[in-house]
């Protein structure tokens, strides 16, 4: 069996602890054999003494959010069979023995607190999520004026169609994603913005204290993009599959952005279960030269995949092109999950775009418009943001365009027809994958 699977944090008291710049929650994430899973819980509960299951079931979210910060117990997604764990510190060891000696435990990592900014200090333990898009503002201050005018390409008539959605063909298709569920699993929506008042089949929050609405605007921009309309109240179309159905996913925080590894896979399991046959999610965290990608979320993936489901990404935004380019965040680094880079108007690789520099699934897949992005903000208005959160939902529409056209299409299906229909760039590989994003 391959230890990497499973991990021990460092011996800290309950509570949030710190090793080498990482948070953890003193919760372990636990991945169980489908087809077994009360086997592992039973060894854990004898061997660990793990507090008590309460089951997750189907499309659940009333109390989810609460029953993750309840220190007297731990939380089964029987839809994916992921379990977030409750374990005294003194019997850590103990859990972490048995994962590996239990075969109906796939794997089991500590879980980490997910941020809405990263750690960038050297040396310190890649942990945190973030709206991918964060540091552009700061980035952008970097950077000469000369340097910015070079990536502005073409000027493109955007009086109709926003630049990334000509880009990438979107106003030349008769697709509209009609009945394709996309979910965003992100910082919630304005229920109330008018161009998506009656477009959001399901919402859920999985952020203890907040509802789903989304005072930050993360959310709100990603919804928008992929899934905006085709008359907006104002200004031109920036949705690309403008009748796909909306499932927003609130697992990060109006305020900080902070969450857990618990939150995303609950929003993930709830996702999967209401019918989602794409799932956006433009977060991420930094991840070192050569480090493996995150266990749990491959599985997961992988089981996503198995029930229709095709994964989408960001890469991260964390390269200070041309001289710095960093590896592809997590969980975007997953070989099962779709990493997406993002490029300016001139088609070339924003700066701040992160690179397929590591092996074993760090690979970026595919580009797409990320920079002078324009969608929907809470409040009813819009605004401009730019970063490979902001490409992913451009992913994320055409594979709901490219289900419409083929619905009994598998996921497999989906992702081979949407890496095939690429058009060509002259970036290598590591930047752009396959190249730019285009619609059927």
């Amino acid at each position: 069996m391959d230890r990497r699977t499973f991990g021990e944090h460092p011996d800290q008291p309950n509570g949030l602890v710190t090793g080498h710049g990482a948070e953890y929650t003193g919760r372990y994430v636990v991945l169980l054999d489908p087809s077994d899973q009360e086997s592992g819980l039973n060894a854990l509960r004898s061997s660990a003494d793990i507090a008590s299951v309460e089951r997750v079931r189907g499309t659940e979210a009333a109390n989810v959010a609460e029953l993750l910060e309840r220190p007297d117990v731990s939380v089964l997604f029987e839809e994916l069979g992921a379990a977030v764990v409750e374990v005294r510190p003194e019997r850590r060891h103990d859990l972490v023995t048995t994962a590996e000696a239990e075969s109906s435990i796939i794997a089991a990592e500590p879980e980490r607190m997910v941020y809405a900014s990263p750690i960038t200090a050297p040396q310190q333990a890649p942990t945190e999520f973030f709206p991918a898009y964060r540091s552009d503002e700061e980035v952008v201050a970097h950077h000469t004026r000369a340097e910015i005018a070079a990536a502005q390409g073409p000027a493109l008539d955007e009086q109709n169609w926003t630049w990334g959605l000509q880009a990438i063909r979107a106003n030349l298709s008769s697709l509209t994603g009609r009945d394709v569920k996309i979910a965003v699993i992100d910082t919630g929506v304005d229920t109330d913005h008018p161009d998506l008042v009656g477009r959001i089949e399901a919402s859920a929050s999985f952020v203890p204290g907040e509802t789903v609405e989304d005072a930050h605007g993360h959310g709100t921009h990603c919804i928008g993009t992929a899934a905006g309309p085709a008359r907006p109240q104002q200004g031109p179309r920036y949705g690309v599959a403008c009748d796909a159905r909306i499932l927003a996913a609130k697992v990060l925080s109006n305020g900080a952005g902070s969450g857990t590894d618990g939150q995303i896979l609950a929003g993930m399991a709830w996702a999967v279960a209401n019918g989602a046959r794409v799932i956006s999610m433009s977060l991420g965290a930094l991840v070192r030269p050569g480090e493996l990608f995150p266990q749990t979320y491959e599985k997961l993936a992988q089981r996503a995949l198995q029930r229709g489901t095709v994964i989408v990404a960001a890469a991260g935004n964390d390269s200070h092109r041309p001289p710095e380019i960093l590896p592809v965040s997590r969980p975007a680094n997953c070989p099962s999950i779709l990493a997406v880079s993002a490029l300016d108007k001139a088609l070339t690789t924003s700066f701040f775009s992160n690179g397929g520099t590591n092996g074993q699934g760090g690979e970026v897949n595919i580009a797409a418009p990320g920079r002078d992005v324009r969608s929907a903000a809470p409040g009813g208005g819009y605004q401009s943001m730019s970063g490979t959160s902001m490409a992913t939902p451009h992913v994320a529409g055409v594979l709901a365009l490219l289900a419409q056209a083929n619905p009994n299409a598998s996921a497999a299906d989906l992702k081979a027809s949407l890496l095939s229909s690429v058009f060509p760039l002259t970036q290598p590989a590591r930047d752009v994958g396959a190249g730019l994003l285009q619609a059927p």
